[in-house]
């Protein structure tokens, strides 16, 4: 089976439509077409419906969607694997991370990162869903929450980190010692709106203890919720370490929260059998060294 094949099978079953999927492939729509009636005649059953202008993926196309993304990546693997041979640093390392850890926490480490693996690519990408992004190999690590087991991933523990309130240092409330989650109930409160990781895991903590938290604006980035807090807009609910690796906010001071405290669980993950690179091996070490030396 050729591979050629069932890349442009996994353009069609991505966009589930013929066109689209050509012009993502550069080849025109008739020879896609052509190329897919081919891989259906190799397997012996039709990979795809199609009904009117819609296109749907049948049993036997799901099922070479789930194989074809692993022959896709062994591969990738065995390239990767004899580039290795050439020489360590080159390549390219796909890193899945949530969004306020690339933008407040890594930088750093992708800095000392390029400078032992200048040839080497490092392509870090900001998201929530980190653990789909491994599974799905659109990435070689994810740096995440906490998940269930998964026999496919190999599931690194990082440690864990308490969420804090953050106040202005202007507030009354700046000195306090410790806040409860009854208290944090009445305040003005800015968070990443419902859906995201962060404000879930908040969300459940209060949810568990029959209280639930009111919003006066929520904004989608660590950042910006930062910045309404220094602008006095409000107060945040966010992991403790935020403001640890990142200066430049000394106006606004956190304060841990009593009881129940809200706790992020993070693990690094990549999939148990894929190749690893020794650049990737080496960032995979500083990951892990990272989050440790954060935690202490």
């Amino acid at each position: 089976m050729d591979t050629r094949n069932i890349t442009y099978f996994m353009a069609v079953y991505e966009y589930l439509h013929f066109t689209k999927a050509a012009e993502n492939l550069g080849i025109s729509q008739p020879t896609l077409s052509q190329q897919i009636r081919l891989l259906e005649a190799e397997v012996g059953m039709p990979l795809f419906d199609r009904i009117g202008k819609k296109v749907v993926a049948t049993e036997a196309g799901r099922l070479l969607h789930q194989y074809g993304m692993k022959m896709l990546q062994a591969e990738l693997d065995a390239k990767n694997a004899i580039k290795e041979l050439l020489s360590e640093k080159r390549g390219t390392v796909r890193l899945a991370v949530l969004p306020s850890d690339l933008d407040f926490q890594l930088v750093p480490l992708f800095v000392e990162f390029k400078t032992l693996y200048p040839d080497t690519k490092l392509q870090a990408f900001s998201t929530i869903y980190v653990r789909d992004e491994v599974l799905a190999h659109k990435v070689d690590l994810g740096v995440g929450l906490r998940g269930p087991v998964d026999k496919r991933l190999v599931q690194i523990p990082l440690g864990s980190e308490p969420y804090e309130l953050f106040v202005h240092s202007s507030s009354e409330l700046a000195n306090r010692r410790e806040i409860t989650l009854e208290e944090l109930t009445q305040l003005a409160l800015v968070m990443y709106p419902k859906g995201y990781i962060g404000r879930d895991l908040v969300d459940e903590v209060f949810r568990e203890q029959g209280l639930e938290l009111a919003t006066v604006m929520e904004a989608g980035s660590a950042s910006s919720l930062l910045q309404l807090v220094a602008a006095g807009i409000g107060v945040t609910i966010q992991p403790r370490g935020l403001l640890k690796q990142h200066p430049g906010w000394e106006d606004i001071v956190t304060i841990p929260i009593a009881g129940p405290a809200p706790v992020r669980h993070m693990e690094l993950t990549y999939y148990a059998d894929r190749f690893i690179s020794k650049a990737q091996q080496q960032l995979s070490a500083w990951l892990i060294e990272f989050f440790k030396s954060r935690a202490e």
